[in-house]
Formats: C-alpha cells, structure tokens, sequence
C-alpha cells in the first residue's frame, strides 16, 4: 500500500470515528441551549485562562531541557518552547499524534544533534506523564469513589494502578542495557548482521535520550516540574467554573472537582487519535459533568466546547507561529527525518 492510500485510510477512519463520537454527544441535546450557555458565558475568565495555559506549555519545555541535559548541554528556552508549541499546532490538525515527530525533528534540526536521542526523551516524558495522569486518577477515584461508583459502576478501581507498574518496568529496562544488547545480540543477529547492527545501533541513540532516568539526582526536579505541569493544566479548567456558573449552587464545583477534569480530560487526549482529541473530549467531559455532578448535558457541553475550543486555538495559532519560525514547510515523514538527520550522532 502506498503511503498515499496509508494517509487516506488514516483520514478515513478517523472522520468516521470523529462523525461517530459527535452523533452520539449531540444526539438529544437542544443546541440552541447550547449556543445560549456559550453566548452568556463569561469570557473575562476566559481570556484569564490564556497566560496560564501558555505558561502550562513553557513549564513543560523547561521540564525537556531537564530531560535533555544528557544529550544537549545548552539549549535556549526559546528554541525548546518553539519545538514544544509547533509540535502542538500539529497534533490538533492531524491525526496519530504527528507532532510527536515534528517537536525533537525542529530540535534536532537546530541543535544538530540525533533526532533518535531527542525523540527518546519524548517517550520519557510520555512515560512520566501517563504514570502521573494513572496516580492522579487512582487519587480522585479514591476522593471521588461514592459518586464515580454511582456514575460509572464498571469502573475497577484497583487496577488503575497496574499501567502504572508497567510504565515503571519499561522505564527500569533503561537501567540494564547490556541484557537488552545481549538479547539482540542472540535473536536478531543470527538473523541478520546488518539489521542487528542497524537496531544495535539505533538503541544506543535510545539510550542516550533516557540517559535521565538514570540520575536520580534530577528525580526530584522531574516530579516537581510534572506537578506544575498538571497544575497549570488545571487552573483553567477551574477559571471555566466561574465563566459558567459552576461554582455556585446547585453545582458548587471547587478546584478539587477542576482536578478530576483534568485528569478525565488527560484520559481523552491520550486515547484519541482524532486532531486534538475531537470526538472524544467531549463526551467524556459532558458525561462526567452530567452524571457526577448533576449539570444539565446542554451546559456541560457548552463547558466543554469553550474549554476545549480555547485550549485548542491557544496550541494552533502560537504553534503555527513557531511552526513559521522553525521554517517547517511541510509535515516530515519518518523517511525525511532520517534522509536529513540520519548522519547526526550525538557528541
């Protein structure tokens, strides 16, 4: 198959589960009510949002040049915010999470260092922040477990831990190299010299990029930088309580409620592989705000489409400027990276 029809079936696939998802949150909804809750809200709070999610996406690029210090000794903040922000704008305007390739592609093009190193530190950071996310929802299913219990019945909350341990045991695999080499070296060389040589080495481009988890030193420095991260996250979220009424009664809704949002939201966005988790923010946000807290499902989703609309405008028009500044013409595909940085290694 061509990676013309690949990219058409990607597209196909995920319009259908996009029109799919939509359907079924508006299906027996009143838009104009919906409508009618937007236009009334209050978008003072709304435009406060806006400094923090942007300080949301700086503290994560400071949390990278943590990440990075075993690769790139000197990065400016500027050049990291930059990829971080241009890596965003793609994911909310293609699928699959593309601009996960775009961000360490735009850093390792300036820094003229391994792009294989760099997007290691990608995986790290994903590592980190699913294990925070799964903690997260461990703790608000505990605070929360009555009403979670009463809304979402199915919901197991002992195993919420178990993706957690797992992360951890890959991440751990980082701190025994040479047993993953010997491995190697006994099922694929035997094979193929060549290939075995190609993953031989394109692994000791891996190791170098987790390099931090080897520094326990900067553990500490990570789980602070993380927590900000999520913190920033959802300081908008809660704005939005007042931009709605939420915070008053019936709703009452506090900043620990804002904090299990986040974490149903964190959910959306790690699941879908819709542009900026269309389709799937939405209803898991609508439900969540129906069934946990009694909000009529015209004003959740009238929540939910302003806060989502935002975040979402916020990521596309900074991204696309930065995306101009780092001169990216086109969205590189695995083949141009390594046709352009395949001769990079790192110093």
């Amino acid at each position: 198959m061509t990676e013309t029809k690949k990219s058409l079936l990607r597209w196909a696939v995920v319009i259908v589960l996009l029109v799919a998802c939509v359907w079924f949150t508006i299906r027996n909804l009143d838009m104009a009510k919906v409508w009618g809750y937007m236009v009334s809200a209050d978008y003072l709070w709304v435009l406060l949002s806006i400094p923090v999610m942007l300080m949301s996406h700086w503290v994560r690029a400071f949390r990278w040049k943590t990440m990075l210090q075993p690769v790139v000794k000197h990065t400016k903040m500027l050049d990291l915010f930059s990829a971080v922000m241009a890596g965003y704008a793609v994911n909310n305007v293609l699928p699959l999470r593309t601009g996960e390739l775009v961000r360490p592609y735009v850093l390792a093009r300036r820094e003229k260092i391994s792009f294989t190193s760099v997007f290691a530190t990608i995986i790290v950071e994903r590592f980190i922040d699913v294990v925070v996310l799964f903690l997260m929802l461990a703790a608000v299913t505990f605070a929360f477990r009555d009403a979670i219990k009463t809304a979402l019945p199915n919901l197991p909350a002992e195993k919420l831990f178990v993706p957690c341990i797992a992360i951890l045991i890959v991440i751990a695999l980082s701190f025994w190299p040479k047993f993953i080499k010997m491995v190697l070296r006994f099922t694929i060389k035997p094979l193929s010299i060549k290939l075995h040589d190609k993953i031989n080495d394109l692994f000791d481009k891996f190791a170098h990029g987790f390099e931090i988890v080897k520094k326990p030193s900067q553990y500490a420095r990570l789980i602070i930088e993380s927590l900000l991260i999520w913190l920033l996250y959802t300081i908008p979220n809660f704005l939005m309580f007042f931009s709605f009424g939420l915070n008053k009664a019936p709703f009452n809704m506090n900043f620990y409620d804002a904090i299990l949002l986040i974490v149903i939201s964190g959910i959306a966005y790690t699941i879908a592989p819709t542009p900026g988790a269309f389709g799937f923010y939405h209803p898991l946000i609508v439900s969540t705000l129906a069934k946990l807290y009694g909000v009529n499902y015209e004003l959740a989703l009238a929540y939910a489409t302003v806060n989502h609309g935002l975040n979402y405008l916020v990521q596309v028009i900074f991204g696309g400027l930065f995306l101009l500044r780092e001169n990216v013409k086109k969205i590189p595909h695995t083949e141009d990276i390594e046709k352009e940085l395949g001769t990079i290694v790192p110093e």
